[in-house]
């Protein structure tokens, strides 16, 4: 009768064991992982709103930049104009100095010519035939001719080449008078393009503005999200944390349990248990299971062969070296699989699903960065120079989205 109620009290403890289970809620914990997943897929929206105002942005600075280039280049090519226009007005001044002196001293030999002509008219012939009877002898009367004849040449080269200078010196008044006419049509028009280029310059500062503050907000957004997917994400943490050391803490009375009916069986048969019955099987210990498989852990398989090469910005070799994103392309790369090169851009690639449906291959983001999910909450990637690829926990940053590409 003792060996039976020693029986009964070792099956009856048993199955109190059994029954005694304090798990974590597994509802607060899904509940938290589909918080998440609705947060990292309203920061996507709001990093993507945020991209397209930068990217909006960044066109209308360039646009003002340029703006701003071909201003400078107007205001630059005004001054010339201005300073080129004062220089003309500085060389028709002294242009128009030596017309009035040339103008004046034709004048001048105009009026000494009518004297002389006038004199030799009032005096008539009897003049001319005085001066020539009057010589001396013959070379005299030809000297006396020659220089009459020498004064009209003089009189008229002067004239001629007086009227000649005026001429020149109006010709040239008048080219500057053009060249001035056409700077200062210039510099109307440019003056018109500079007043066009400051008007379309303060139109584009104002969508500069405009586009600032739809990245201020979407900024702010992405904030409010990011701090949301933190703060879900290290209650998910705790949580599976708590799950952890309450399943270790179980699987330990589970092997004391055992050791302590092991040693109750053995102490039975040693009181003289003739009983035929089979003491109960030792209960085997299940034996992890693969948390993937199919292409995607042959994509996982295959990065994890690169660990410890080296990390390389820009890069793209897997064992030269590579960057986070350029790993994560050349790995889906070998199975004929062709990737955008940035981290962001692989983001938005194939379809999200939430951590907890997680399998090896798929591409976790964590914003600014990427890695390839292997299974066990761990990923493969390329880390920092310091580092290189190697393999990390996948909650070792905040988890933006995972995509699924196979």
């Amino acid at each position: 009768m003792k060996k039976y109620k020693r029986r009964l009290y070792v099956i009856l403890t048993f199955i109190l064991c059994l029954s005694v289970v304090d798990p974590i809620s597994a509802t607060t914990i899904s509940e938290l992982r589909d918080n998440v997943k609705k947060n990292q897929s309203q920061l996507k929206n709001a990093q993507q709103k945020a991209d397209e105002a930068q990217e909006a942005q960044e066109g209308v600075e360039e646009e003002i930049e340029e703006i701003d280039a071909e201003l400078v280049n107007l205001i630059t090519d005004i001054n010339l104009c201005e300073e080129a226009i004062n220089d003309k007005e500085e060389e028709i001044y002294r242009t128009q100095l030596d017309y009035d002196a040339a103008v004046a001293e034709k004048d001048e030999q105009y009026a000494a010519m009518k004297i002389r002509i006038q004199f030799m008219y009032e005096k008539g012939d009897s003049s001319y035939l005085h001066m020539f009877f009057g010589a001396g002898n013959m070379g005299d009367m030809v000297n006396k001719a020659k220089y009459v004849e020498e004064l009209y040449d003089y009189d008229r080269k002067l004239l001629v080449e007086y009227e000649d200078t005026v001429k020149r010196v109006q010709e040239l008044w008048d080219t500057l008078e053009e060249d001035k006419s056409e700077l200062e049509t210039s510099r109307t028009e440019l003056q018109e393009g500079q007043a066009y280029m400051e008007e379309l310059l303060a139109q584009k500062k104002e969508e500069y503005e405009n586009y600032s503050v739809m990245l201020t907000k979407a900024k702010q957004e992405a904030a409010t999200y990011t701090a949301r997917i933190k703060q879900e994400t290290a209650q998910i943490r705790k949580l599976e944390e708590e799950e952890r050391k309450r399943r270790e803490e179980e699987e330990r009375k589970r092997k004391e349990e055992e050791e302590r009916r092991r040693k109750e069986q053995e102490a039975l048969l040693a009181d003289g248990d003739s009983d035929s019955e089979e003491a109960p099987k030792k209960q085997e210990t299940p034996k992890p299971t693969s948390s993937g498989g199919g292409k995607g852990q042959d994509i996982a398989n295959y990065a994890c062969k690169f660990i410890g090469n080296p990390y390389v910005a820009g890069g793209t070799s897997l064992t030269n070296g590579a960057d986070c994103s350029g790993f994560v392309m050349s790995v889906y790369k070998n199975f004929g699989i062709n990737l955008p090169r940035s981290s962001y851009s692989q983001s938005t690639v194939g379809k999200g699903v939430s951590y907890s449906d997680a399998r090896p291959g798929d591409v976790i983001y964590y914003g600014g960065h990427v890695g390839i999910y292997i299974g066990n909450g761990q990923i493969v990637h390329a880390s920092t120079e310091r580092t290189g690829i190697k393999i990390t926990s996948a909650t070792y940053r905040n988890i933006v989205t995972v995509r699924r590409i196979v």
